[in-house]
């Protein structure tokens, strides 16, 4: 074997780029999207039909696609919104990646799915000078009691220095917890620790910065304070929503590749009548169904109208699945009365989130309650996708793992 030795510089230079920590740009994609083994596991596990006849002939070419939404990135493995996580969804050609905004005691905003989910999402219980700053201490659960194992830990208790010294971990908890470290170890079994070991976690600015230079478009969601607003004296909720969009136009992004998202309608028809280009394509959130009790076969628990939404200025909708489905008389999965009329009314409808519910072979939970009785395998999650591709012409759809919803658009002509 010829052994060409290297010179004293070039060692040096080797080793120095060797320790240095990686930077976005040196993030290198897959020619085509990677999608692994689980689409077609999923495949396998349809009903027989004709979409299980398609989809079983299809091994590519995938592509990366705007109807794949990756859902905190991919958070069916990775943990939610690190670094790593991003990275796996534009791997598995998301085009499209969410990071859910939140703020820290400093006001600087941060990537989380909850301004107070650091005790389940990251491994502060466990770093003693921070655990002393959360809002609710560690509390063991005591069986005699009754008592479970309790714990309150929020962005807004740390600034973004302290945020910084953190590590993430697979969102979960153990309720049956004596100690911190204990409490820490409940990732849910159907999910895995594999990829768990060091999830660096993401500002809102550096997200920015890693989903642009790995080509993707953006879904900043604009989580609800759990803190009295306004924060801090003076940070209302609008100086907070409008900061959110405010980091965009800093780095030059262009309006047409952000989604920005709101559950509170307020929040987005701000950024309708103060940045009319962000705010055409803004995402009002559905919860009503939580608040107000709508029922989405009832067009009267529907306040505001869907047509009175896209008279205010709201153009994209953005509900839970079951909430578009129902089923008919034959038990078929059919679109929701809600669904019709959003479509009807010229609302775009983007929907929340595949593969979230776990294995299916038990019917799924929250977000497919309202097809429950028709779900008994994993491989419903492609028949689901279907009806709601096809039938409901949903935008897109937010994935715990957009490899399945990449398969499926590159499988069905799907742009």
């Amino acid at each position: 074997m010829f052994v060409r030795h290297r010179s004293p510089l070039v060692s040096a230079l080797w080793l120095l780029t060797a320790i240095l920590p990686a930077t976005a740009e040196d993030v290198v994609l897959p020619r085509e999207p990677q999608i692994g083994p689980r689409p077609f596991y999923l495949v396998d596990k349809m009903k027989d039909g004709p979409l299980k006849q398609q989809l079983s002939q299809c091994t590519g070419p995938f592509r990366k696609t705007d109807f794949s939404i990756g859902h905190r990135g991919a958070a069916l493995e990775f943990p939610e919104h690190t670094r790593e996580s991003y990275i796996a969804a534009a791997r598995m050609g998301a085009g499209i990646i969410e990071c859910d905004v939140t703020f820290t005691k400093d006001r600087q905003l941060v990537c989380r799915h909850s301004q107070c989910d650091l005790h389940t999402t990251t491994n502060i219980l466990t770093v003693p000078e921070l655990a002393a700053k959360c809002s609710q201490a560690f509390s063991p659960a005591d069986p005699a009691a009754g008592r479970k194992a309790s714990a309150k830990c929020c962005t807004s208790d740390i600034t973004l220095a302290e945020f910084r010294r953190l590590s993430a971990k697979m969102d979960g908890f153990n309720p049956d917890a004596k100690t911190p470290a204990e409490y820490q170890n409940g990732t849910p079994r159907w999910r895995t620790d594999l990829y768990a070991n060091s999830g660096t976690l993401m500002t809102h600015d550096e997200s920015i910065v890693l989903i642009k230079s790995l080509g993707a478009k953006f879904t900043p969601e604009l989580k609800a304070p759990e803190v009295p607003m306004p924060f801090d004296g003076d940070y209302t909720q609008e100086k907070y929503a409008s900061q959110m969009l405010d980091a965009y136009k800093k780095a030059g992004i262009p309006a047409s590749d952000v989604f920005a998202q709101s559950f509170d309608l307020a929040d987005v028809l701000h950024w309708v009548k103060t940045e009319p280009e962000f705010g055409r394509q803004a995402v009002y959130l559905e919860e009503r169904y939580q608040k107000q009790g709508l029922d989405p076969n009832k067009p009267e628990t529907w306040k505001p109208s869907m047509t009175e939404l896209k008279a205010q200025g709201v153009a994209i909708l953005g509900p839970p699945i079951w909430t578009m489905l129902t089923l008919n008389d034959k038990k078929e999965i059919v679109p929701s009365e809600y669904a019709k009329a959003a479509k009807a009314a010229g609302l775009d409808l983007i929907g929340w989130s595949l593969e979230r519910d776990g294995p299916l072979d038990k019917g799924g939970g929250f977000y497919h309650k309202s097809i429950k009785s028709a779900v008994d395998r994993d491989g419903d999650t492609l028949t689901v996708l279907d009806v709601l591709a096809k039938q409901v012409g949903i935008r897109g759809m937010f994935s715990d793992w957009p490899a399945t919803t990449t398969f499926y658009a590159s499988c069905t002509g799907i742009k």
